[in-house]
């Protein structure tokens, strides 16, 4: 059984027993959260799609981590003008493991 998840404005197809990185949120580590924006359900050949929520459908996970990605360098530069910038930045993510999925 798999679902298609939205959250932090991204989609993620995701499966029971699962460890993923999105974007974070509030939450403690250990503590449970329940993911109510399914856009679809798949389970062997019986597939359901909402439009665009599947009404009544979660997903139930639990925050393992919260951390942040390695740093992104942005670099810009404008030949032969003497103009360089260099930015960085780190995007924080909260890690969870997909603990059951209910349609």
């Amino acid at each position: 059984m798999y679902a298609v998840i939205k959250t932090g404005g991204k989609q993620y197809r995701v499966v029971e027993g699962e460890t993923l990185k999105i974007e974070s949120i509030d939450g403690d580590v250990g503590g449970a959260i329940v993911l109510d924006k399914v856009l679809m359900v798949g389970n062997g050949d019986k597939v359901s799609v909402g439009q665009p929520l599947l009404s009544g459908a979660t997903v139930k996970a639990t925050i393992i981590a919260n951390g942040r990605h390695d740093k992104v360098t942005i670099f810009k530069m404008r030949r032969r003008k003497h103009y360089q910038k260099h930015q960085g930045h780190r995007q924080n993510f909260t890690e969870i493991r997909i603990d059951g999925i209910s349609a």
